[in-house]
């Protein structure tokens, strides 16, 4: 009887390391398996002009359990 591994997506905090996360990952008893990164935008207007800045990005991890 197989059980589905079970996934689960970590976030990068803000005031953490990625060395921090992946072992926040590993003591909840999982193992990452993916790495996206997202920028985050900043709408700026300028004289009606209306522009994005890239003021960060939000680094997720996918990961499954171990078996």
């Amino acid at each position: 009887m197989s059980k589905g591994k079970k996934k689960m997506v970590f976030e990068v905090q803000e005031n953490e390391t990625i060395d921090q996360c992946l072992e926040r990952i590993q003591k909840t008893g999982y193992i990452p398996v993916r790495r996206t990164e997202k920028p985050i935008f900043q709408e700026v207007k300028n004289s009606g002009e209306v522009t994005y800045k890239p003021v960060g990005r939000q680094i997720l991890f996918e990961a499954m359990a171990i078996d």
